[in-house]
């Protein structure tokens, strides 16, 4: 099993490399034919003989293979098709611009685009071709891997949908719940599963479990709990024989927070330098289209439950909460704008918001900010919803990156404690290029359907999935 592992990755990345290798190889066309005759001809002492040429080639692999890591373009078979082909797509985009500017400052003036353009475009169809084969191939030589879900006392249907949700890649042949007892759920492990999840069970019983899953070397997937997550963002001491794991009591050390305010402050004054003119024509549709105010204000609560005034530009009615209650955002709801529609699906109306953080009431990433009477709710039945209140809340966050807007309450406070627990200045700047790309998934703006409102239960909830309807965040 470790020996089939190891090739399987080794395909991955040769198949990676490849693409890799054919994009720099567009690039090394475009780059010896048209745009090294132009900068030899403006600087005739600029002459780049083989190591020179193969420098500037190596220089745009480099860049080509870091963010096409980062954005994920190299996880085939682990991602969905279209998620690697949009993680190229990116990954070409802001390289070729880099490489563009890169030659133009060696040209001392901008050359023509045209060559670039041009590559980009046929980049890009070998890009999906080169998906489409690649997972074709992948679903051929690696059918999806058969597994033993082992629960306990809470409903399966929750994870089950989300296995079911990526067939291609697992299939769960069998449940058991552990109350079985552990000689059934032990020979049935046995029986060549591809791999064990555990969902939802004691403490005691998921040790046992790991441990006998671990001594026979099979693949263990793991639910974890909050004090999982906390205890993987700690830090290991040798102070003694033993290992110790440190938690801290605070969140960010003090040169973290002033090195992320200061990326917070450059990147909302560029960022509305290059926005204000969509800002504006943006302002100026709202208006015309009902007459209505341009903003919406709402109440939301930032670092140690500090409140302040989010701005955002307004997507639905006027009257959208005229009797008061608050409610999710829906699938195909009524009370959206035309306007509204397009500039929730392009995320514009999210802009304004680069004045919270200039004022210092929010970050560029951070968990997004909710309202006060929804905390008291979700506190209520989950406790822990206050920890993420450790740090300033952001215009974007790792449940943003790595969830859906649907994504349940207590699904989205894990992936917040792990960005809290695993702060890094690196972590935030790789957070921002990712956000560019859940700009357009769909998912991350789609609302919340009815189904999926009773069925945002917290192990601990009780209530508070039922009362999600009308918790809402009118965004």
């Amino acid at each position: 099993m470790k020996r089939f592992e190891s090739i399987k990755r080794i395909i991955v990345l040769w198949l990676s490399f490849a693409g890799l290798l054919m994009q720099t190889a567009v690039y090394a066309f475009i780059w010896l034919g048209y745009y090294y005759p132009i900068v030899n001809n403006f600087t005739r002492r600029l002459k780049f003989y083989r190591n020179g040429h193969l420098l500037m080639l190596g220089i745009y692999f480099i860049l080509l293979f870091f963010f096409t890591n980062t954005y994920g373009g190299m996880k085939i078979g682990y991602l969905k098709p279209m998620d690697v082909f949009l993680s190229q797509m990116f990954s070409l985009l802001i390289v070729n611009l880099i490489t563009y500017f890169q030659i133009s400052l060696m040209n001392n003036w901008l050359v023509p685009p045209e060559c670039f353009v041009a590559a980009t475009l046929v980049q890009l169809l070998i890009a999906a071709l080169w998906t489409f084969f690649c997972n074709t191939v992948y679903r051929k030589v690696f059918p999806p891997r058969k597994m033993l879900l082992i629960h306990g006392e809470r409903d399966i249907e929750d994870i089950l949908n989300k296995f079911a949700s990526r067939k291609d890649k697992y299939r769960i042949e069998k449940t058991m719940d552990v109350r079985e007892g552990a000689m059934k759920l032990e020979q049935e492990i046995e029986k060549g599963y591809g791999a064990v999840v555990l969902w939802d069970i004691s403490t005691e019983d998921r040790n046992r479990l790991l441990k006998f899953c671990y001594s026979r070397s099979i693949r263990v997937y793991t639910m974890p709990k909050i004090p999982d997550v906390l205890i993987k963002g700690s830090e290991q001491l040798q102070l003694f024989d033993t290992p110790i794991f440190l938690t801290r009591e605070y969140a960010l050390t003090v040169e973290q927070r002033a090195a992320k305010r200061m990326i917070d402050i450059v990147c909302a004054l560029i960022l509305l330098l290059i926005a204000s003119p969509f800002m504006v024509v943006t302002a100026l549709m709202i208006k015309c289209y009902d007459k209505g105010p341009v903003l919406y204000k709402q109440i939301r609560c930032t670092r140690d439950g500090k409140k302040f005034e989010i701005l955002k530009f307004r997507s639905m009615r006027v009257d959208a909460e005229k009797d008061g209650v608050a409610r999710l955002a829906a699938k195909n709801d009524s009370r959206i704008t035309p306007i509204g529609k397009f500039i929730r699906a392009v995320r514009i109306d999210e802009l304004p918001q680069l004045l919270n953080i200039l004022k210092g009431d929010m970050s560029f990433i951070g968990p997004r900010p909710e309202r006060p009477e929804i905390i008291r709710q979700y506190v209520e039945d989950m406790p822990e919803f206050v920890f993420r209140m450790k740090v300033k809340a952001g215009l974007a966050g790792y449940a943003q990156v790595y969830g859906k807007y649907n994504t349940t309450p207590y699904d989205k406070l894990k992936l917040d404690l792990s960005y809290i627990e695993n702060y890094s200045v690196w972590l935030d700047l790789k957070l921002m290029l990712l956000t560019l790309k859940i700009l357009i998934r769909p998912e991350s703006t789609e609302g919340v359907d009815q189904k999926q409102v009773t069925a945002m239960k917290t192990p601990k909830e009780g209530k508070m999935g039922e009362s999600l309807e009308n918790e809402g965040e009118n965004e």
